[in-house]
């Protein structure tokens, strides 16, 4: 069993950049011996324990240690291109939405819903509307809008055929409430909210369920007149108070709200709430297929769509895409904010998309990782290392290469035996880079301590016994631990970390010429996007 769960966990690790995760061995692990399956209690803590060790090895004693299972004969990955074939989909007919409520900053989360909505719609030679869910006006503000135009359109290279906005279709969600009022279907309600909630919970009826259509229509032309403060009547479907599904007890459909609206200013003070508007959206937007995650419940929708005679789309429900260990609740971001324990929406702890833009993870990761988790009904946790797996995929063979100490410790070399070392710039290409060599050079202080008296070579360069005053030993290539350093003909710049501590370190001169949003790699420390000129953010290893 050992030998089983050691071989897993080493193909997982080297697949992963040395880092094996619990779940997928112990998957692996069942599906080659399921007798396993007696004692789960014994096999997942042996899982935990080896998976454990072997994170904590270097990647050369990795390879090393799966070298001593011989071949191994790896089963063979169904490949298929793109997602998977889409149900009742017709080519050229089919029509997704994006639709954000413009009340907070998008996450990963969030940009892997839209990417299913968006490349299905091209996958059928379809059509993607993002529609902006903006009718709750205390909530949806403009800032947002111009976020999900620059971080999701612009950053993921979102093209949708149509962008629509819901507030404006509020005098047609009119007609259909009245419609529905002349069929008694549903009835104005001036319950307090609390009063409304206890009968429901309940399953008891109110005194207003009574009142007749005539009545209800006044009443309803008083909501829209503005006879009514905030919260003082709504607009109630009525379907059945002792239903099972407490979310069919007689739901409210709109409400009264005064706040102004960022679009609409003051225009509207009724306003659709989210199911009833959802669906006369889609029937508006012609939608045919939607993909909505499995936290959803449908049977509200449902009703109001045959109560209204439309048709009912296709619906596709996903489990949530979820970051392990990281915030993606907005509540929660703005109170940090607010308590300056983080520095905005943009701080690299996040992974709001402004924050991984920052940071440097490009588009195709997230192309990627939607193609790969598909529409899985469970909830997909997604762990950082599969991020930096397939974003470090794109940007490696286009990132320049250069050193960066971060603790700069000075030491004076015995002699110079070049003026200018020639260095590779980009793997596998013939491309290289000048670094300037002076007698004196930095290396980082952990090198320093952990070398201090040993030989080691300076990477591209020579070797050196480490010391403040560095015997030279020889210029040819040893079997010695390599490290980076700079020279005195170096750059400063600065580097933010993920914890969002900013290090001032030294950098080759020639950094100062990356271009913003250009991603670089500092050697032995790991891949970061230019944000500024001299300002770098560390993107992973």
């Amino acid at each position: 069993m050992k030998d089983l769960i050691k071989k897993h966990a080493l193909l997982n690790a080297l697949e992963y950049n040395g880092k094996a995760n619990v779940q997928s061995v112990l998957g692996k692990v069942l599906a080659e011996n399921p007798e396993l399956k007696k004692d789960m209690a014994t096999l997942g803590k042996e899982t935990s324990k080896i998976v454990k060790e072997i994170n904590s090895w270097s990647l050369e004693k990795q390879k090393k240690e799966l070298e001593k299972f011989g071949k191994i004969e790896r089963p063979k990955k169904e490949e298929r291109e793109g997602l998977p074939p889409l149900p009742n989909a017709e080519m050229g007919k089919v029509v997704t939405r994006l639709p954000p409520e413009p009340s907070k900053y998008n996450h990963i989360g969030h940009a892997l819903s839209f990417l299913i909505n968006y490349m299905y719609a091209k996958m059928y030679k379809g059509k993607c509307i993002l529609r902006f869910e903006d009718t709750n006006p205390e909530k949806v503000k403009k800032e947002y809008v111009d976020a999900m135009k620059e971080d999701v359109l612009d950053y993921l290279d979102i093209k949708p055929d149509k962008i629509v906005f819901s507030s404006n279709d509020i005098p047609k969600m009119y007609e259909y409430a009245e419609k529905i009022i002349r069929e008694g279907k549903a009835y104005v309600c001036t319950c307090s909210v609390e009063k409304t909630r206890r009968l429901r919970h309940e399953g008891i009826e109110c005194e207003h369920r009574g009142i007749s259509v005539e009545e209800n229509l006044k009443m309803w032309k008083g909501m829209l007149g503005k006879k009514y403060k905030d919260g003082e009547a709504a607009l109630r479907l009525k379907i059945d108070m002792q239903a099972l599904n407490q979310a069919l007890r007689d739901p409210a459909i709109f409400r009264i709200a005064y706040a102004e609206h960022f679009l609409q200013g003051r225009k509207y003070h009724v306003w659709p709430l989210y199911d009833f508007q959802n669906v006369i959206e889609d029937e508006l937007c012609g939608i045919t297929h939607i993909f909505r995650s499995s936290e959803f419940r449908l049977d509200l929708q449902n009703y109001i769509k045959d109560l209204l005679g439309f048709r009912k789309q296709t619906v596709i429900q996903y489990g949530r895409f979820e970051v392990e260990g990281a915030i993606t609740q907005g509540r929660e971001i703005r109170k940090l904010i607010e308590e300056g324990r983080i520095k905005g929406w943009d701080d690299p702890r996040l992974v709001t998309l402004k924050a991984l833009k920052k940071r440097g993870i490009a588009k195709e990761t997230y192309y990627r990782i939607a193609e790969k988790l598909g529409l899985n009904p469970t909830n997909a946790k997604i762990q950082w290392h599969m991020i930096a797996a397939e974003n470090r995929k794109i940007i490696d063979p286009i990132s320049p290469r250069f050193f960066f100490v971060g603790e700069p410790i000075e030491i004076t070399l015995s002699k110079v035996p070049k003026k200018t070392v020639k260095a590779p710039s980009l793997p596998g290409k013939k491309i290289y880079r000048k670094i300037p060599v002076t007698k004196k050079i930095f290396v980082d202080k952990i090198d320093f301590v952990q070398y201090k008296g040993k030989e080691v070579r300076l990477m591209h360069f020579c070797n050196i016994i480490m010391d403040k005053k560095a015997k030279v030993t020889s210029i040819k290539l040893k079997d010695v631990p390599k490290i980076h350093w700079v020279s005195s003909k170096n750059a400063k710049i600065n580097l933010v970390m993920p914890d969002a501590k900013e290090v001032e370190g030294l950098a080759e001169p020639d950094i100062i010429k990356i271009k913003p949003n250009q991603t670089v790699q500092l050697e032995r420390i790991g891949f970061a996007r230019c944000d500024k000129k001299g300002l770098f953010y560390f993107a992973h290893k």
